[in-house]
């Protein structure tokens, strides 16, 4: 099952522990925010092209540039000048690159063992870092040295981080269990 139909069943199966009366209330997947910053290689045309190829081809969608707003001299940045790219996806981009982020993805990644869940923040959103973009599988085949990373927002309209916990479980995302995290301190 995907996380279309999940999120469609998401009333049915959650109703009874927040005590939801209507479909309305349950909380949805609003959008996934991608971000990547150029860093210390902006001045690098071939650099930022290919982010800006590697982005389009994990996502779907060609990738809003985003400029710096102001100078500033110890960081020797201009104004106007790139310092990353964006891509907002929404609809069924988003749960195709959700369903790929969540089976193939994250699973890829070295010495994974779950997700934190300081990763969701008090509006019930949930902000995951990648260190490297190689673990997408449109990606997987090229030189080591190009390898950014780049944080994934998802927005939800949960109102806390409880219930935004309780329905990103629910539709797949593997956070640290209780367990784990117990073993990790010993």
């Amino acid at each position: 099952m995907n996380i279309k139909e999940k999120q469609n069943q998401t009333f049915e199966t959650l109703k009874s522990e927040f005590g939801y009366k209507n479909k309305m209330q349950t909380p949805k997947l609003e959008k996934v925010i991608l971000n990547v910053g150029t860093g210390s290689s902006r001045n690098t045309k071939d650099r930022d092209a290919l982010i800006l190829d590697r982005l389009t081809k994990i996502t779907g969608q060609k990738p809003a540039v985003r400029k710096a707003k102001k100078s500033i001299a110890a960081f020797k940045l201009r104004d106007g000048e790139n310092v990353g790219y964006q891509v907002t996806l929404r609809g069924d981009r988003m749960f195709g690159f959700l369903d790929k982020l969540i089976n193939i993805s994250i699973p890829r990644t070295k010495d994974f063992r779950g997700l934190k869940l300081s990763s969701i923040d008090e509006m019930g959103n949930a902000t995951l870092g990648i260190k490297e973009h190689i673990i997408f599988p449109e990606t997987s085949d090229e030189e080591i040295r190009d390898v950014f990373g780049m944080s994934i927002t998802i927005v939800t309209t949960a109102k806390d981080k409880k219930e935004a916990e309780v329905f990103l479980r629910y539709l797949g995302f593997p956070f640290k269990t209780e367990a784990e995290k117990k073993r990790k301190k010993r």
